[in-house]
């Protein structure tokens, strides 16, 4: 079934739920803080993929080098998500969207030196400083949390697009394992927040939707679609995220963008379809390679 799926599909699908869950988390923010939701959203994961996978199975057998890259994701993973819902809890969901790919543009442009990637790389940077001037007066320290949230970003690309293309650990054990270190790591960041919500079965249902829609879903089909499409082309399909975490921040959280931040979010999305990257060598580009 998963070689009968286009692998653009499976990227589409984690488009629409990477931010529709995080917008389902904003509401839980008035009963729950956001690094309670973060960890419960992790921790939900975490326990759907044990129950499914038993993921430290694969992870026992897996090369010494595959376990560094997964327990480094993990890492990555509880600290990312923690940070992004530290974001949205005072950016629009649109503008921290928009503000996670600029690490990727710009590592991206420096890597192939064109006039192309130079335009699509002042593209970028003139549409996150439009987002950004208005972040800065809105609220500092969410820009902080989205620039911290950008870099782990790119971090997750680069280590979940390792681990789909491992032969030695299916790539949905990897990111099942990941997420178990994740839980792990993120315990003492947000248990505290999230204790209101373990006594509170209304509460812990609408969490663990979140981890479902936020964590479950979108990962999976990032592992699928990786396992399929090159790096560089995975890089150039995020040019859809910011525009659909600005329709999800519209129709979910009434979230209406100012113009000079629908230019900003233009800007960057320009800046990425402009951008041209070369195949690296050794990348997956096989479409009956499929790591599951």
């Amino acid at each position: 079934m998963a070689r009968s799926v286009p692998p653009h599909a499976y990227f589409v699908g984690s488009a629409v739920f990477h931010y529709l869950g995080p917008a389902f988390a904003v509401l839980l923010f008035a009963s729950v803080e956001p690094l309670g939701v973060a960890w419960l959203r992790i921790a939900t994961a975490a326990a759907i993929f044990a129950v499914w996978r038993r993921p430290w199975r694969a992870f026992s057998r897996a090369a010494p080098s595959t376990r560094r890259t997964v327990i480094g994701w993990g890492v990555v993973l509880a600290v990312m998500n923690s940070s992004f819902y530290l974001a949205i809890d005072r950016l629009p969901l649109g503008t921290v969207a928009a503000i996670e790919f600029l690490p990727v543009i710009a590592l991206a442009a420096v890597a192939v030196r064109t006039r192309r990637n130079g335009i699509a790389l002042v593209c970028a940077v003139a549409g996150v400083y439009l987002l950004t001037d208005v972040a800065l007066v809105a609220d500092p320290v969410g820009l902080v949390f989205a620039g911290l949230n950008a870099l782990l970003f790119a971090a997750y690309i680069v280590l979940a697009h390792r681990v789909a293309s491992d032969d030695s650990v299916a790539g949905i054990d990897g990111l099942g394992m990941a997420m178990v270190v994740a839980a792990v790591v993120g315990l003492p960041i947000g248990i505290g927040d999230a204790a209101v919500a373990l006594g509170t079965p209304m509460l812990l249902a609408a969490a663990v939707g979140v981890g479902i829609s936020s964590s479950v879903i979108p990962y999976v089909c990032d592992q699928l679609a990786m396992a399929r499409i090159a790096r560089a082309t995975y890089s150039l399909l995020v040019s859809l995220l910011p525009a659909t975490a600005t329709v999800v921040g519209i129709i979910v959280l009434a979230q209406v963008p100012a113009p000079g931040e629908v230019l900003g979010v233009v800007l960057v999305v320009g800046g990425v379809a402009l951008h041209h990257e070369q195949k690296s060598h050794g990348e997956p580009v096989s479409p009956d390679h499929v790591n599951v």
